[in-house]
C-alpha cells in the first residue's frame, strides 16, 4: 500500500512538457494498463525538419494501472536541439504526466473509446529550447477495434499551450497494425498537427506518414519498439522513435481480460518536445 501511495504521489507532482504518443507510433490508444499491471520504456525520439532537430533521449517512461480502466502515466526525458546553425543544446526537458481512462469497453459491434489527457510541467530550460516555459496539455479521444490478427485505433484531440509565441492547435491520427506470426507486430499510421506557433521548429501544419512496429524478445514482458516516417503533405518533417519495453504485474488482480490474454502492445504517447516549444512525444 505504501508504494501505490508512493507512485501516486510521484505522478501527480511530476507534470511537465513533453508529449507521448503510442509508441512507436505518434498516434495513440484507448487501452488503459490493466490493474496492478506496469510498464516501463527507454527509448529515443526525434522530430524536425531541415531547419532545426529536436531529440529526447535517454528517456524513460513508467505506466501504471491504478485502477480498473485508469492508467497514470509519466515521462522523464533528456532533450536536446539541433539548430542549422550547428549550434545546439542538451538538459532535462518537460516531465510528462498523463492519465488515460477508457470510457466504453470493445464490443463484437462497438469499439473501445477512452481519452489520455497530458500535462507537460516546465521543467526544461526555455532560454536554451529544452522546454516550453509554462505548462500546457494535450486532450484527445481515442477509438479502437482489433480483428483477429489486426488492430486498428485512432482519433482527435486539442494542444492547449498558452506559452508566448505558441498557440492551441489540433492533431489527430489514425493507425493500422498487423500480429505477425509469435515475434513481431507491424504498422503504419497517418499523423497530422496543425501550426505549433511561431516559436516552435513545426509553425505549419503538416501531415505524415509513419512506418514501424515491435519486436518481442519475449512475450509479453520484453519488447523492441521503432519507427520511421515522413511528410506527405505540409511543411517538411521527420519523425524516429526505438526504445526497449517491459512490462509486469499481478496476473490475479487483472479481472478475467488481461492484456496477456492477446499479445501484450506497448500504450502508445509521447513525442519530442523541445525548442521553448514543444512536445517530443505525441499524443
Amino acid at each position: 500500500m505504501r508504494l501505490r501511495h508512493a507512485l501516486l504521489l510521484m505522478l501527480l507532482v511530476t507534470f511537465s512538457k513533453i508529449a507521448f504518443a503510442g509508441p512507436p507510433f505518434q498516434t495513440d490508444d484507448p487501452e488503459p494498463v490493466d490493474l496492478q499491471h506496469f510498464e516501463f520504456y527507454t527509448f529515443g525520439n526525434a522530430d524536425g525538419h531541415s531547419a532545426e532537430m529536436d531529440t529526447t533521449g535517454p528517456a524513460a517512461e513508467f505506466n501504471w494501472g491504478a485502477l480498473p480502466n485508469l492508467q497514470l502515466h509519466i515521462v522523464v526525458p533528456a532533450a536536446a536541439i539541433f539548430p542549422s546553425d550547428e549550434s545546439h543544446e542538451f538538459g532535462l526537458g518537460d516531465i510528462e504526466l498523463g492519465a488515460k481512462y477508457r470510457y466504453l469497453n470493445e464490443t463484437k459491434h462497438r469499439p473501445m473509446i477512452g481519452t489520455f489527457t497530458m500535462f507537460e510541467v516546465p521543467s526544461g530550460n526555455p532560454a536554451k529550447g529544452l522546454g516550453n516555459g509554462r505548462g500546457w496539455a494535450r486532450l484527445p479521444v481515442w477509438l479502437q477495434k482489433s480483428f483477429g490478427p489486426w488492430t486498428t485505433y485512432g482519433g482527435v484531440g486539442e494542444t492547449i499551450n498558452p506559452a508566448p509565441g505558441f498557440k492551441n492547435y489540433t492533431f489527430g491520427g489514425w493507425l493500422l497494425q498487423r500480429d505477425i506470426g509469435k515475434k513481431w507486430t507491424l504498422g503504419g499510421e497517418v499523423f497530422s498537427h496543425g501550426g505549433e506557433g511561431e516559436a516552435a521548429p513545426q509553425n505549419r501544419a503538416s501531415a505524415l506518414i509513419d512506418l514501424g512496429g515491435y519486436y518481442y524478445f519475449r512475450n509479453p514482458g520484453f519488447q523492441l519498439l521503432f519507427a520511421y516516417g515522413h511528410t506527405v503533405a505540409g511543411q517538411a518533417e521527420n519523425y524516429a522513435y526505438v526504445g526497449l519495453y517491459w512490462t509486469w504485474g499481478n496476473d490475479k488482480d487483472s479481472g478475467p481480460t488481461t492484456r496477456e490474454s492477446r499479445q501484450e502492445r506497448p500504450s502508445l504517447a509521447f513525442r519530442p518536445s523541445v525548442s521553448p516549444n514543444r512536445s517530443l512525444a505525441r499524443f
